[in-house]
């Protein structure tokens, strides 16, 4: 499981919010091994009043939070990071610079999905990769 928060300029966003959505997502897939159906995107598109950021940082500037389960190795997240930077920039030409990443994660038991803890379900893929 991994629930994705996309943070931008609401005009920026509006433009590229499937192309963005797919980046993400076939990074997704491809560094955890999560299956092709698990897409948990959100879309925070913000007025520039409301998103400050360094001037060093471009009107491309995007945040994106990832929440997961814990279990994956160093590893894993750090090459979900590399291929998040590469896809984006090769598909969107959003440079590196303009994009932060944070990754937490949570214990299987401190999430709640079809009506019990997610520790209590069974998964359709390995979350210890």
């Amino acid at each position: 499981m991994a629930q994705i928060k996309i943070y931008g300029l609401k005009e920026q966003l509006a433009a590229i919010r499937q192309e963005l959505s797919d980046a993400i997502h076939g990074s997704v897939v491809e560094a955890l091994g999560l299956p092709v159906d698990k897409r948990f995107h959100r879309f925070f598109g913000l007025e520039s009043s409301d998103f400050m950021y360094p001037d060093s940082r471009s009107n491309r500037y995007l945040i994106l939070e990832i929440s997961m389960f814990e279990g994956r190795s160093v590893e894993t997240k750090k090459r979900l990071i590399r291929l998040l930077f590469d896809r984006i920039h090769a598909q969107l030409g959003i440079v590196a610079e303009d994009v932060e990443i944070t990754i937490t994660e949570t214990p299987r038991h401190n999430w709640g999905l079809r009506g019990a803890p997610a520790d209590e379900l069974g998964l359709s893929y390995k979350v210890e990769v």
